[in-house]
Order: structure tokens, then sequence, then C-alpha cells
């Protein structure tokens, strides 16, 4: 797995910090656009009344690779955002490499299993492109390939949305994948925006854990790896 910062909003703190200020005060953009005092504390301010509107301003992109499609299933459901995915009905499994793949830890924990998978992967190729052979078009070849297939994408979050989503995605609850992307996005936010991202995360970072009876019972772990 990779994940890169591609682009973000020039100033991000700076612009939140104008966008709260023009709400509360009589001044014109350009005056309030050159008061970068006390940016950090009304960052801090805002985001602890909940007056979160002012973070839509931000956008952030990053590059994803190496993830699998199971990954990318889950990911679209978080649908304030903007994603360019490759395409399997356009790009070709290369025929001597075969299609990458992505194998969960606990099956490569387990000696048998993680052969049974190899094989079942490497037939799963071979008739992908025996298909190919035969005629079918890319766009249902492409129907035999599994939730294990990697892919690629670029992604493009506001900040609002981003703080949703790793609240929800750097849970320990979170499936294992999609949680270790969560978490080095978190990183790249907080080399971005430090303040904006400052204690974004799960719930367990800024409080009592939100899962209830569901909680997995590691907040101080969970803190301490997260935590700032």
């Amino acid at each position: 797995m990779k994940v890169s910062l591609l682009a973000s909003t020039p100033d991000p703190e700076r612009v939140v910090a104008a966008a709260a200020r023009l709400c509360y005060s009589a001044s014109g953009i350009d005056e309030i656009m050159s008061n970068d005092s006390g940016n950090a504390s009304l960052i801090n301010k805002v985001i602890g009344m909940n007056h979160l509107s002012v973070l839509e301003h931000i956008g952030i992109t990053f590059g994803i690779e190496g993830v699998s499609r199971a990954l990318s299933h889950q990911l679209v459901r978080h649908r304030i955002a903007s994603f360019s995915q490759q395409s399997q009905r356009y790009v070709k499994v290369d025929d001597e490499l075969g299609f990458e793949s992505v194998k969960p830890p606990s099956v490569s924990a387990c000696d048998w299993v993680s052969r049974r998978y190899d094989v079942v992967m490497n037939d799963i190729h071979d008739l992908y492109q025996e298909m190919l052979m035969a005629g079918i078009p890319a766009e249902d070849a492409r129907f035999v390939l599994p939730n294990a297939a990697a892919t690629k994408l670029v992604m493009t979050m506001n900040a609002r949305e981003l703080r949703h989503f790793l609240s929800v995605r750097c849970c320990n609850r979170a499936q294992w994948e999609i949680r270790a992307m969560a978490k080095e996005i978190l990183k790249l936010c907080r080399e971005t925006a430090p303040t904006l991202f400052a204690d974004a995360g799960p719930g367990c970072l800024r409080g009592a854990c939100p899962e209830g009876s569901m909680s997995c019972g590691s907040a101080g772990a969970v803190r301490r790896e997260l935590g700032v």
C-alpha cells in the first residue's frame, strides 16, 4: 500500500481561520485575510464549537495504490468526496505478471490457506487470460476478478469530511486494510494542516469511546498510537 499527498488548498489553516472570522466580522475579505494572528486558537475554538462548515473550504487530494477492491468498495461509501479509480474495463491485466492482489495477514498466517489462496489467484488469472484470448471483452472478463484484485485511485475530500472519515476508519473496529490506509492519511493530514487535524482520528482521542458496548476496550493504546 502506498498513500501520497498529491495536492491541497494553499495555506489551509489561514483559509479556515479567515472563513471563521468572516462569519463574525464586519471587515472586508482583504482585511480579514491579512490578519494571521491567533489562527490556531480560532481554529481550535470553531472545532470545539462544532462550527465545522468553515473546514469545507479546504480540499486535500491523495494518491492511493496497492489497495484491494474490497477497500475501494468501502471507501466510496464516503459520498462527500471525489474518486478516480483505475478501470478494469480499459486496463487489462498483464499476461505474464498476472493481476496484483492483496493478501490479508490472517490468510498469510495460515500456511495451507495461504498456499490455496495463491493457487486460486493464479487460476483466476489464467481464466481471465483465456477469456480475453477467446474474444471476451475485457469489460466482461473482469467479472472473474476478485475483491482481492489491487487497484489505484485518486481521492479528494474536504477537511470536514476527512475528519469524519478518520474518526470512523482509524477506529480499531474498522476493517484492517482501510484502517491502515486511514492512519497514513491521518499522518499526511497532520503534516499539511497540524492544527486542523491535531485531534483527528477515532472518537476515543477526544473523549469516551463512541462505540459503547461495541468498544475495542483499548482506548489507551489507541491514544498512545494515534494521539499527539
